[in-house]
């Protein structure tokens, strides 16, 4: 039971997470991912703001923004 739980959970866990859209600058320098396209932490950016997948954003080496919650 305690298997079964664990994996429901991480199930459900990986589908909020993989799908979600994120914000990134396509700058060179662009090392951050944002949940909406106002965040703060893009008002720098000079290059195209895109929305990819999350798992795209993390593929590319990008993390969490550190005005984001």
């Amino acid at each position: 039971m305690k298997k079964l739980l664990l994996l429901i959970a991480f199930i459900t866990l990986t589908s909020l997470t993989v799908d979600k859209e994120v914000y990134i600058c396509q700058s060179k320098g662009g090392k951050k991912y944002h949940f909406t396209k106002d965040c703060r932490g893009l008002s720098n950016c000079k290059a195209e703001i895109v929305k990819v997948k999350l798992s795209e954003a993390e593929k590319q080496g990008k993390t969490l923004c550190g005005y984001e919650d």
